[in-house]
């Protein structure tokens, strides 16, 4: 080879190394944008917020029953946890999906499981949207975080007119920005979201008139639905900082039909206060999964989904926030296991749909176990 040929050689090669490099910086600088901009609101701008509750107590939001996100003593129980589960978290085939289709007027009590807390409520001629999430990642990344086990069953695009969208806390499986931005920009359905959670909205060019801001037992007059914030423990945060943002559960209550909405919750005994002054449920849509004995006060294990179920007075129990995403320990199918016996043994009706399939609960229909196959 020329000395000639062994120059241009070289200059080819630090153009391509030159060219990489910016291509790295210019991918780093983009990620780190849309890192910022998904983890919402400044610490400052939910400051604005935060005062108007009385269960912030000046640097946090806190709940009623005192709780803890980690077991004291329990990092090295987790950390060995993480490291010899292997694939057990996840589904060996792929989950079966189905396509929904929906009437031109909302059911009198229907609903859709769309994956993890995701739901699509039908009550009394209404349509609530509850804790949507379309992301492939339930992560500030897009490139690092909990992925999808399976697609979304419908587009946001498919979805029918919504009357109005809640939802239950903060953090990346049940507040996702691209999926917000969608809604905003293609429905004009109020979001209803606990205090604080408002200021992600509006950063995320929500317009002002379309927040609502509660604090539990607040509401919101949706026509002849009134929808309930109602008290649930969790704690929340998209940052460094925690629980600069109230957690919720919901009520839906109608002329003729209720539902509960529980969000993500750890086990707390005022869901019978809730059973007592909202329900009795005709539905009830609770978290079965994501639970461990490492952080008991903020997760509902099955069992507790069942009791939760009860004192709410609940009729039929729809579990979610499972399936979806692995964000615990467990195995893939361990909380519907664990959940029908808890059900069985206190005689519960629970009704488990693939995701995307539709329940009409004024003429219901035998539902396969098809999770035993996944």
């Amino acid at each position: 080879m020329s000395s000639r040929q062994t120059s241009a050689l070289r200059r080819v090669s630090t153009l391509a190394t030159s060219t990489a490099a910016l291509l790295g910086i210019s991918y780093l600088v983009r990620e780190g944008t849309g890192v910022r901009t998904s983890m919402g609101a400044s610490r400052g701008d939910l400051a604005a917020s935060n005062s108007r509750s009385p269960h912030f107590d000046g640097k946090a939001f806190q709940n009623v029953l005192p709780s803890t996100t980690l077991a004291p003593g329990s990092a090295g129980g987790l950390l060995k946890g993480l490291l010899t589960r292997g694939s057990i978290g996840k589904p060996g085939t792929p989950v079966p999906l189905q396509t929904p289709v929906w009437p031109a007027q909302a059911a009198e009590l229907a609903v859709t499981w769309l994956g993890h807390a995701s739901a699509l409520i039908e009550i009394d001629g209404k349509r609530i949207l509850a804790d949507p999430v379309w992301a492939e990642r339930v992560s500030p990344s897009t490139v690092v975080g909990p992925q999808r086990m399976h697609p979304v069953p419908v587009s946001l695009e498919a979805l029918p007119t919504i009357d109005a969208i809640i939802i239950s806390h903060d953090h990346y499986d049940h507040l996702d920005l691209k999926t917000v931005v969608a809604l905003r920009d293609q429905h004009s359905a109020p979001f209803l979201v606990p205090i604080g959670v408002g200021a992600h909205l509006r950063g995320w060019g929500v317009p002002e008139n379309r927040v609502i801001e509660l604090d539990w037992d607040g509401y919101y007059q949706l026509g002849d639905l009134r929808v309930t914030c109602t008290q649930a423990r969790h704690f929340s945060g998209r940052g460094l900082t925690r629980n600069d943002t109230l957690w919720s559960s919901w009520a839906l209550i109608g002329p003729q039909h209720r539902v509960f909405f529980g969000g993500d919750t750890g086990y707390t005994p005022a869901f019978a206060e809730t059973g007592e002054k909202y329900g009795p449920f005709d539905l009830t849509l609770l978290p079965i999964g994501a639970y461990n004995a490492l952080w008991p006060d903020i997760h509902l294990n099955p069992e507790e989904a069942v009791q939760t179920h009860l004192d709410v007075l609940g009729d039929i129990l729809l579990p979610i926030h499972w399936g979806t995403f692995d964000l615990a320990l467990h195995a893939w199918s361990e909380p519907v296991i664990r959940l029908l016996a808890a059900a069985d043994a206190n005689d519960v009706s629970v009704m488990i749909p693939e995701p995307g399939q539709r329940l009409d609960l004024t003429d219901p229909v035998a539902l396969e176990p098809w999770w035993k196959a996944v």
